[in-house]
């Protein structure tokens, strides 16, 4: 399955979006991720990214209070006596990881990046000097 097909199948709050705009987002996320690291999972990884990234940008359903780009810092909201806390997904994430920490999709896509692409931290080691 093609990650267009997994949007429009699993990913319903896209509905709406016009099959050129999910294209435009796929297309801008194609090049951040590689098809032969991730495999067989290169189509659901590409798919999770691109929707990440139309949440961010407004698109889908919105959670009432604007985009998800509104609620960044932002850890409860209250009208009258309804009071909704925000959890914070980004703790334990690198800082270049956080924003994928805002959106379900973008927590998704994390997961199959730790699946497939496996990390190598130094511990203080300069190579090269």
């Amino acid at each position: 399955m093609e990650a267009f097909e997994i949007i429009r199948i699993t990913m319903t709050e896209f509905a709406d979006v016009e099959d050129s705009t999910v294209k435009a987002f796929l297309s801008l996320a194609e090049p951040l991720i590689s098809r032969k690291k991730y495999g067989k999972l290169y189509p659901q990884a590409l798919a999770c990214l691109a929707a990440h990234k139309m949440k961010m940008s407004g698109l889908g359903k919105s959670i009432g209070i604007g985009t998800i780009g509104d609620t960044i810092g932002l850890s409860s909201v209250s009208e009258g006596e309804t009071s909704v806390s925000f959890s914070n997904n980004q703790s334990g994430n690198a800082d270049t990881d956080a924003e994928f920490g805002l959106t379900v999709y973008g927590m998704q896509y994390l997961q199959l990046r730790k699946r497939r692409i496996i990390t190598i931290i130094s511990a203080g080691v300069e190579h090269g000097s």
